[in-house]
Parts: C-alpha cells; structure tokens; sequence
C-alpha cells in the first residue's frame, strides 16, 4: 500500500516522453555470445530490449515482444528459443535482475540441447542497447479523476508509456502514474485501482493499451454516475 497522501490532490499534470538511444558497446554474433552479454549488460539494456520495443514504429502488430526473441529468431533462424524467450512477461518478474536470471537460465537450457551454437551474419549481430527518457511538459493538467475519461483517448502513445509503463521505475510502490494519482484521493477510487492493477502493459501495443485504459475509465465512471 502506498504511503497515505493528503485527500486534497495536487492536478495531475499531462507528459509526453522519446527514449534516447545509447550504444552500450556490447554485441552479439551466436547464442554464447548473447547469453555472456545477458550477464554483463547494464540493467538499463535489458529493460530497454523489452520495454522500448514499444515506441518502435510499426510495434501494433509485433511477432514478438521483445528485442532478443525477435533476434533469436530472425538472425539466429530459432524458432524453439525465440518463442521461448516470446513469452517473458517483465511484469512478472519482482526486478530486471530476476529478469535477467529467467534470460540466462531459458539460453543455458536451449545451449544444451543443441549440437551446435547457431551464429548469424556479420551483418546481422545484435546490439545491446540502453536508453534514457527525455520528458516533455505538455502543459496540460487534470484536476479531477473524471476527466481522465476525456483525457485519456487524447494521449499520445509515447505519453502513455510514460504514465503507465515508464513510471513504474519512479513512484513509490512501482505504480503507474494513474494509480499513483488516484491513491490520494483517499479510497474513494481504489475499486478504480484494483481494475487497473488488472491491465498488463507488456502483451499489447502502446495503441491497444490506451483504448483499454480509455474503455475502462468510461464504463467505470458510467456505472458510477460521476
């Protein structure tokens, strides 16, 4: 539970954001290579490969969530692995080093069934990247939760990112900023939390989680009559 806020919340005030790439130096031409890297890499990059895929045009209709499936498969031509490696949910995980231990054990085991280590082309290695956010004011506010239903469809996608995924690194409780915002409101709106707290921002498009957020501030505020 987070902290207790006094009831009179301060406006919630609209971001926007773009992820800066940063070369971390570090690449990878076979499997073996992939998996030392795994275990070097800053946390950052490997947040960045799952999570920054989002804002990468052309994410609505993704074979693969994440950067180092899509290798496996595409440079590496495995398909086992890759689906494997698919299905990883970093919100399952409590941080990016329990994270990064699920990566490393899924390779290791992949390693040992094979004859040989898979290598791709030269011009095909993958290259580990992190990424820092640059914030943008939009110099919109909110200062009631009823107007998050108008609100909300507005959004860009990168704005939703920043609320709703990017922001779990930076509240207290690892909240995205809607829930952030809404716990001050005392438990008014906690039924509201717990919906939220239900919507998992990794499986979807950045497009397809804010019609989600949209469609559920609507119905809520609908039914209660606000």
């Amino acid at each position: 539970m987070p902290r207790s806020r006094k009831n009179k919340q301060e406006p919630f005030h609209i971001k926007d954001c773009a992820l800066a790439a940063i070369a971390t130096g570090q690449r990878a031409q076979n499997l073996k290579e992939l998996r030392y890297n795994i275990q070097q890499v800053e946390p950052g990059s490997i947040e960045h490969h799952f999570w920054g895929v989002l804002l990468k045009p052309g994410f609505d209709d993704p074979e693969f969530n994440n950067d180092f499936a899509s290798w496996v498969r595409h440079g590496l031509h495995d398909k086992v692995l890759a689906e494997r490696l698919g299905v990883l949910n970093p919100v399952d995980y409590p941080d990016v080093e329990e994270l990064r231990k699920e990566l490393i054990e899924v390779i290791e085991e992949r390693l040992d069934s094979l004859e040989h280590i898979p290598w791709c082309e030269p011009d095909e290695q993958f290259y580990f990247i992190t990424s820092q956010v640059v914030v943008f004011d939009t110099h919109k506010i909110i200062t009631k939760p009823e107007e998050l239903v108008t609100t909300v469809p507005s959004l860009t996608t990168s704005s939703i990112f920043y609320h709703f995924i990017e922001a779990r690194r930076r509240t207290f409780g690892n909240l995205d900023d809607f829930r952030s915002w809404l716990y001050g409101f005392g438990e008014m709106y906690y039924d509201l939390i717990n919906l939220l707290s239900a919507i998992d921002p990794f499986f979807s498009s950045l497009t397809d989680l804010r019609k989600q957020l949209s469609d559920l501030f609507t119905s809520y505020f609908e039914e209660a009559g606000r």
